[in-house]
């Protein structure tokens, strides 16, 4: 006979002690379960003792969240969420550097569980970070040159502590000093800190910035686009995707004449005033926004630092017919807002987007660098493609997809995409889009659609071995905060007999598989009710934010089951999206309808009907491959000597 469902058999560790095999009744009080653990060890004074997740979370059980304890939880006794944070509060105030040291460590840690930080948070424990934040570097610099390691590993984890007491919502942030903030802005200032530091101090002016319109004004008093743009011309990935974090929060914070003043201030154009007061009627082409003015501070930009191939462009359109010339000034309006989609400008900040440009990075002004690239690309294509004024449209589709294919690359300079762009001619995209149209049309005749009838069954079967192969290897999924992006991991994945999903906390990235038995949730898939997708997930309606994020939206997805539970996933990318969600519903019977599936169906079906096509032509399969030739004996034949 199966135990009641609110009988959960756990093991319970204690330092010292062997570990104890328990029965818990979810019925019963959490204090009378504790005391029945204290009193198996003869622990006195039960209420100074709580329960904790022995895994890397360390989080606290509570009544709250005791119902996620599931069958073979390991658990741990240890002191309460209330005492831990009395000794902590005393011992981050200690003398001793080492010991002070050790406790701002575990604080750092343990200011990741809403439990205990309520309780730190009552004993005034912001107001004391923020002390000694504000009083404690001035104190420890005459040892900074000594003990630089000891102190720069202080700051940061008392940082770290700060930020995680702060995510939970608890405190307001209209609170904190102008010394804390000038303190906070001072980290980031500095041209030689510690990277975690400055990670920690970007990310708290970022949520100070977007959290409070006094700290707002406040932070942009301390801060200016100028010192930010210095860490963006690091190679640290982490440290630029933080500095652009700020940018734009306090881009989205300021009032309209702070932003033309910050966009004057990234651009340093004087050009612009004087050609505004000049009442010329082309002018108003650039009042429709996207492109806006971006279009004519590229033009001007163009003009200016790449004279030579400006004037080439002008004087070769002037030479042609009429009906030949290649507008310029419309070109660089289309253009400007083209390459806008492409690089998505002008949209929210993506929490989730993995697309990394390195070559954005190797140039002060590299979007202005990338269109003098593109303006010169639609001038050549243009002439390629012999075109006129009626051909505008098509010339800007083939100037689309010559720049999309060379982004695809990553090229790591500007230099580089260029080389790329230039083995991307008119006459390359004509053959590519002519083969793609050849294959497209071989497959369209009335037999080939018989037999792709006949084996689509094979193939989406194929599909969804393979989908649910990718659920058993299991993927690494972000926490997200409706704030900022979190450095916290979770990971999922199916069992191998398909029965039962396994899911659990991580401390970081992992490198590989996590196995089975290091995930402590389980979920098994008899339960699962339902998969649901974007602004129907919980989660997406419980976070205005992330809500409003078009790209976290179309990430999003919940696994629901029994009453009112849910599972909720946000993908790391759009693959990993259609991968997981195509699983569950092959999972649950249902049909796989994502857009990779699409793509891998016509994939797999082409690859497979062209397979046996080589029968009708008596072509024979070999069942191994052919051997490989030996060298020539040199290689002139790779430079082009005419």
């Amino acid at each position: 006979m199966p135990p009641p469902a609110d009988i959960v058999k756990v093991a319970i560790e204690w330092p010292g002690a062997y570990p104890k095999l328990m029965e818990i009744d979810q019925k019963k009080p959490l204090s009378a379960i504790i005391k029945e653990v204290c009193d198996g060890w003869s622990l006195a004074n039960h209420e100074y003792f709580a329960l904790q997740h022995a895994d890397s979370s360390n989080f606290y059980i509570t009544e709250k969240n005791r119902n996620e304890i599931k069958n073979g939880t390991i658990l741990r006794l240890t002191t309460s969420p209330a005492q831990n944070a009395h000794q902590l509060h005393e011992r981050i105030q200690s003398s001793s550097m080492d010991a002070k040291l050790e406790a701002l460590k575990d604080l750092a840690s343990l200011s990741r569980d809403v439990t205990f930080a309520q309780e730190f948070i009552n004993l005034d424990g912001i107001s004391l970070l923020t002390q000694m934040v504000e009083s404690g570097t001035e104190r420890y610099q005459k040892l900074q040159k000594i003990m630089k390691p000891c102190f720069g590993d202080m700051l940061s984890f008392t940082l770290t502590a700060f930020v995680e007491l702060m995510d939970h919502g608890i405190v307001s942030w209209d609170t904190f000093s102008v010394a804390f903030i000038k303190k906070i802005a001072s980290f980031v200032n500095k041209s030689a800190i510690d990277v975690s530091i400055l990670q920690r101090s970007l990310a708290i002016l970022e949520s100070m910035v977007l959290n409070s319109h006094d700290l707002y004004q406040k932070v942009a008093q301390e801060i200016t686009i100028g010192q930010l743009i210095p860490h963006l011309q690091g190679t640290d990935q982490e440290i630029q995707t933080y500095t652009i974090a700020v940018i734009n929060a306090l881009f989205l914070k300021a009032p309209d004449e702070k932003r033309q003043e910050m966009a004057n201030i990234l651009a340093q154009k004087q050009l612009r005033s004087i050609i505004l007061t000049n009442h010329v009627n082309p002018a108003m082409d650039f009042t429709q926004t996207p492109p806006g003015m971006l279009a004519l501070d590229n033009m001007l930009y163009f003009a200016k630092h790449h004279q030579d191939a400006y004037i080439r462009i002008v004087l070769e359109n002037s030479s042609r017919e009429d009906k030949h010339e290649c507008p310029f000034g419309r070109s660089s309006i289309e253009l400007t807002k083209m390459l806008c989609e492409i690089l998505k400008v002008g949209e929210l900040p993506s929490e989730t987007c993995n697309d990394f440009h390195p070559m954005f990075f190797t140039h002060d002004r590299s979007f202005e660098e990338f269109f003098c690239i593109c303006i010169q690309l639609l001038n050549k294509t243009w002439k390629e493609m012999r075109a006129t004024s009626e051909d505008f449209n098509k010339v800007m589709q083939v100037v689309k997809e010559q720049v999309m294919r060379a982004l695809t690359t990553k090229p790591s300079s500007l230099d580089q995409f260029k080389s790329k762009l230039q083995n991307l001619s008119y006459t390359e995209i004509l053959k590519i889009r002519q083969s793609e149209r050849m294959n497209q049309e071989d497959f369209q005749s009335r037999p080939i659609l018989e037999l792709k009838e006949k084996i689509q069954p094979e193939i989406l079967e194929l599909i969804k071995q393979q989908r649910l192969n990718r659920l058993v290897e299991g993927t690494c999924f972000r926490k997200l905060n409706c704030r900022r992006r979190q450095d916290k991991f979770w990971y999922c994945r199916l069992s191998p007999n398909h029965k039962v999903l396994h899911y659990g906390d991580l401390e970081e990235s992992p490198q590989g598989e996590v196995p089975h038995d290091s995930l402590q949730d389980k979920l098994p898939v008899a339960d699962i009710k339902a998969v649901v997708t974007g602004k129907d997930c919980p989660h997406m309606k419980e976070k205005g934010a992330l809500k409003q994020n078009k790209e976290v939206l179309e990430l999003a997805f919940s696994i629901l089951y029994d009453s009112n539970c849910q599972l909720n996933f946000i993908a790391p990318d759009k693959h990993e999206y259609c991968i997981w969600t195509d699983g569950l519903n092959a999972l649950l019977g249902k049909d796989m309808m994502s857009d990779l599936t699409r793509n891998d169906l016509d994939t797999l079906l082409s690859m497979e009907i062209k397979l046996r096509l080589l029968d009708l032509e008596n072509i024979q399969i070999p069942d191994a491959p052919p051997p490989i030739p030996k060298e020539p004996s040199n290689y002139d034949f790779v430079y082009d000597c005419n």
